[in-house]
């Protein structure tokens, strides 16, 4: 009856994992927004930038609902509102907050780009920019992103000194290292050699004072016999 009980629980176990592969297969493979690597970006006082949004979704989608929202420590609104039809089909905007915005991106060939370009920047436009996406394919839950925008007088120069000197210093200790494994390397060959030498020296010394002494194997003259 254990063993029996035993199977039964082994049994629930696996149905147990299996559903909950089930249930989580369907997660990894929806809809993810992305506004690239850099979490904050900066821009010059009275330029433009880019502020991009890409979407990608191993389901496909249709009627897709995307919007961009600002929002700081005294504001909170709703800057682009759009559609997009299917994969074959270019967004369509519905609400625009600011016309200095330009939705630039395209989802046609499979690009799914929503970005958008803001021009004629001003120090108030600092804040929070935040992509968000709707698929109804994947029963209209909202995947979003988002991207800090920080408006300065002048973009300051990186001093890159420190790391220059930082890599420079481990250069250097790194080919000391290198140097220093090839004149052990260079140093045990020239031992090597001369134990070879040495060894060879002392096995022709040992033949000389073989043939000086006559010994079985010389090479010693052999002297005459003499005469009765």
């Amino acid at each position: 009856m254990s063993g029996a009980g035993d199977r039964g629980k082994a049994l629930a176990r696996w149905l147990g994992t299996g559903l909950l592969g089930l249930f989580l297969l369907p997660m990894s493979l929806s809809l993810e927004v992305s506004v690239g690597k850099a979490t904050t970006i900066y821009a010059v006082n009275g330029t433009e930038i880019l502020l991009p949004c890409t979407f990608s979704s191993c389901f496909g989608f249709e009627d897709l609902h995307f919007w961009w929202s600002y929002n700081n420590s005294d504001t909170s609104r709703i800057l682009i509102d759009g559609t997009v039809k299917n994969e074959k089909s270019d967004p369509k905007l519905k609400l625009k907050d600011d016309d200095r915005i330009t939705l630039v991106g395209t989802t046609k060939e499979k690009q799914n780009n929503i970005s958008i370009l803001l021009r004629d920047l001003e120090f108030s436009d600092s804040g929070k920019y935040t992509c968000h996406v709707k698929n109804p394919k994947e029963k209209d839950l909202e995947h979003q992103a988002t991207i800090i925008l920080q408006v300065v007088d002048k973009l300051e120069k990186v001093d890159n000194t420190v790391t220059l000197i930082i890599l420079s210093v481990v250069g250097g200790v790194i080919g000391l290292l290198v140097f220093i494994l090839l004149l052990k390397k260079f140093i045990a060959f020239i031992l090597k050699k001369t134990r070879e030498k040495k060894k060879e020296c002392l096995v022709s010394s040992s033949g000389n004072d073989n043939t000086e002494n006559g010994l079985p194997g010389s090479k010693a003259e052999e002297k005459p016999p003499t005469k009765v």
